[in-house]
């Protein structure tokens, strides 16, 4: 049963650190397509939303989607997936996207701003790092708790 105690918050930690990873990986990606100076102009092929939540005491969250599609400078027709978009642009409106020469597949439409791109990732990886020093905090009391029971009732 002790198991339970440390494999929930174990997984957890995984989860969270496989999240915090994922969220540094795509901050690192926007960064390098800004930096990398190459833009093209695409098209915005399809906009949807998807909704989550909404359950008895839960609140609901949409997120807007778009696929764009464009040509790079050397002929190769491009199309990505680009979540948390402007909610301005919708299908068929012609936009500016930033990539790099090596992944274009990893191209944005955001607009390049460094600050807020760094400050969103480093308040998600420090509330990231809060869930997982709870789950630490958890498995440590709850084996100094056991420990101390098993010293306590081990005589009986």
């Amino acid at each position: 049963m002790s198991v339970f105690f440390y494999a929930l918050p174990g997984l957890i930690i995984v989860l969270v650190l496989f999240a915090a990873a994922k969220v540094v990986r795509r901050s690192l990606e926007m960064r390098s397509a800004w930096d990398s100076g190459l833009t093209a102009e695409a098209r915005c092929l399809r906009s949807y939303t998807t909704v989550s939540g909404g359950g008895n005491d839960t609140s609901v969250t949409t997120t807007l989607h778009h696929v764009y599609e464009f040509t790079t400078r050397d002929g190769r027709t491009v199309r990505f997936e680009e979540s948390n978009g402007r909610r301005t642009v919708v299908e068929g409106d012609i936009v500016t996207v930033h990539y790099t020469a090596q992944h274009p597949d990893k191209a944005t439409a955001h607009t390049p701003n460094r600050a807020r791109v760094a400050v969103g990732t480093v308040i998600t990886v420090a509330f990231f790092g809060v869930i997982i020093a709870l789950c630490i905090g958890f498995m440590i009391t709850y084996h100094e708790m056991s420990a101390s029971a098993d010293t306590l009732f081990g005589g009986i």
